[in-house]
């Protein structure tokens, strides 16, 4: 299957957009601070109270920015490069985004869920195709689109190992940035070597494991911590950002930073 590399059409009504705690607010006066989007899912996004201790990696992503990098956090849980098309909420942010602005896209934990068309992609043909829309849209409007792969779940084997858990997906979005020119977070490679450093048993500290629940997917405070400050090197080293736009890159970040939205109801 193949879709057309224009924007697909919203099916839904766009939904609220959950935003980072810095808000995107822009200045009164001067040069108008440049927003970098987040579109992606769970492992991104913002959470509610009643989720806390789990924790999106888009939550710590502006401690680690100075605030005239405004942060505009799209990422909701449980979707992939399709359903997050599907859902019209690409459109929103492609009627929201600016020139200059920057769209930071990662998707592949769903789009892995074979068994649910409405999310799946195939790694090779129908998510390379969804990413496009992402890719032409920011282009179309004078954005910046910037790819991540996936960050990696908490998976080891037997003899301690690292395991990655994304099959082809990583390699299919670092083939299609190739092809496009767009810059390539690598996240998936860099979080799987954090994780084999940090090892089985301490690594569940960076994961949402509490007294009731074992989450291997999911962050806490220190996890998104440490993948936002992957995040962030990642955006330096491929100079989409430049020094003066980061901080606080070699810093202890605070878990009290980190704010919930208050329960939905």
């Amino acid at each position: 299957m193949s879709i057309s590399r224009r924007r697909v059409a919203s099916a839904l009504a766009a939904a609220p957009l959950a935003l980072s705690t810095h808000g995107v607010a822009r200045a009164s006066s001067g040069p108008r601070r440049r927003t970098i989007h987040i579109a992606g899912d769970s492992t991104a996004a913002q959470k509610y109270a009643d989720a806390a201790p789990e924790t999106g990696w888009g939550m710590a992503f502006p401690f680690f920015l100075h605030k005239d990098r405004p942060v505009a956090n799209h990422a909701v849980n449980g979707r992939s490069s399709k359903s997050f098309v599907d859902e019209g909420r690409l459109d929103a942010i492609l009627a929201e985004i600016r020139p200059g602005d920057f769209l930071i896209v990662q998707f592949g934990h769903n789009d892995q869920k074979s068994a649910d068309p409405a999310r799946y992609t195939e790694p090779w043909t129908t998510y390379q195709d969804h990413l496009r829309l992402y890719i032409d849209g920011a282009r179309a409007r004078g954005a910046r689109p910037v790819l991540a792969t996936s960050v990696e779940r908490r998976r080891f084997d037997a003899q301690g190992r690292a395991l990655p858990s994304h099959g082809e997906y990583p390699a299919a979005m670092r083939a299609l940035a190739r092809e496009e020119g767009v810059a390539l977070l690598d996240v998936q490679a860099l979080s799987l070597a954090l994780w084999q450093e940090l090892g089985a048993e301490e690594t569940k500290k960076y994961f949402n494991w509490t007294a009731s629940e074992q989450d291997n997917t999911h962050f806490n405070p220190p996890g998104a911590i440490a993948v936002a400050r992957l995040v962030v090197r990642e955006l330096l080293r491929t100079r989409v950002l430049g020094p003066r736009d980061v901080r606080r890159l070699d810093d202890e970040i605070p878990e009290a930073w980190i704010e919930w939205l208050p329960a939905a109801v």
